[in-house]
């Protein structure tokens, strides 16, 4: 497994891009967007969605998507809910068989569908799912990284996390995908909640009570889903929420404080080329949990604020005057 192709070249997969470079394979980074090529292959840095850090020499970046699918892992970076177009494009460029990691996180608004279930094209490949508390600028950096790599053959899962491996990047065998994909989903719409309370001055109090009964939230909607609770104590889901959720360097909970600053949404996003996941899973969240009964009050609240134009004051009152309930539950 020595060529890695990279489809999709936002932030975090130039980050895996570098990472899989660093592991000693020969990287191939497809954009969609010639002018990330251009500057990719001109200046070694992708200056719409990673400025500042340079790429080694040795990573091609293409416009071809037929030249990067041609490798013996295959990443698939698209954004959550471009993912299904990007695995039909895909489909036909693979083999049966081969390794394909998918590395969004979020919920598919239209279906309700995983990321795993929305690559349905993909079906006839090996899918997996790579997910936990990994900032894209310090993967890039080649900082300290540890990660879950979720697959359903782990002797197949175990030879990717073998040839993605460094010294500072650790892939952990898991072979619960439903649980790795819940866990990468919710906690985008929770560290939005957790950027709200820090952008109203709420305290310290009020942010680890959102994370630790928000973390029991994402707990019932996995398990409910299929998922196994353990998973989500582990790196896709307790670590990745914790990251997600107390640093401004998260784009959704740094989309929560502006918002509890008194900034629109629309004004918050009409400043960002990258995607904030959160702001439509938040909607898919929701719903899915309506499906399955399951009760998210927080996820729902963070719904009713980012797309139902409801008044952050008002919402946090309502969650604070529910009934009381057995911690358990």
């Amino acid at each position: 497994m020595n060529r890695v192709g990279i489809i999709g070249a936002g932030a975090w997969g130039t980050a895996l891009a570098m990472a899989a470079q660093r592991a000693g394979r020969a990287v191939t980074l497809w954009a969609r967007e010639p002018e990330v090529v251009a500057s990719i292959a001109g200046t070694r840095i992708n200056a719409a969605f990673l400025p500042g850090v340079a790429l080694d020499p040795a990573i091609t970046a293409t416009g071809d998507l037929k030249t990067a699918a041609d490798a013996d892992i295959v990443l698939l970076v698209s954004p959550a809910q471009h993912l299904r177009a990007a695995a039909k494009e895909l489909a036909p460029l693979i083999p049966a068989g081969r390794p394909v990691v998918i590395c969004a996180k979020g919920i598919e608004l239209e279906t309700g569908a995983l990321m795993t279930e929305a690559a349905e094209a993909l079906t006839h490949t090996a899918l997996m799912v790579l997910s936990g508390p990994s900032f894209a600028s310090e993967v890039a950096k080649g900082l300290p990284t540890a990660l879950t790599l979720a697959a359903a053959d782990q002797a197949q899962g175990r030879a990717v996390a073998e040839a993605l491996q460094s010294r500072t990047f650790r892939p952990y065998l898991s072979t619960d995908l439903i649980g790795a994909q819940i866990g990468g989903a919710v906690k985008n719409v929770l560290a939005i909640g957790c950027g709200i309370s820090e952008g109203r001055k709420l305290g310290s109090n009020a942010k680890a009570a959102l994370l630790t009964r928000g973390l029991a939230e994402l707990v019932r909607l996995a398990v409910a889903r299929g998922a196994k609770a353990e998973t989500l104590m582990g790196l896709s889901g307790l670590g990745d929420l914790v990251l997600t959720a107390s640093s401004a360097q998260s784009r959704n909970y740094s989309l929560g404080v502006a918002l509890g600053e008194g900034r629109t949404l629309e004004d918050i996003l009409g400043t960002r080329r990258s995607v904030t996941e959160g702001v439509t899973t938040a909607k898919a969240v929701v719903s899915l949990a309506a499906t399955l009964s399951v009760d998210m009050p927080i996820c729902t609240a963070v719904d009713k604020i980012l797309n139902h134009d409801a008044a952050i004051d008002d919402v946090m009152r309502q969650l604070l005057e529910r009934p009381l309930r057995a911690e358990a539950l």
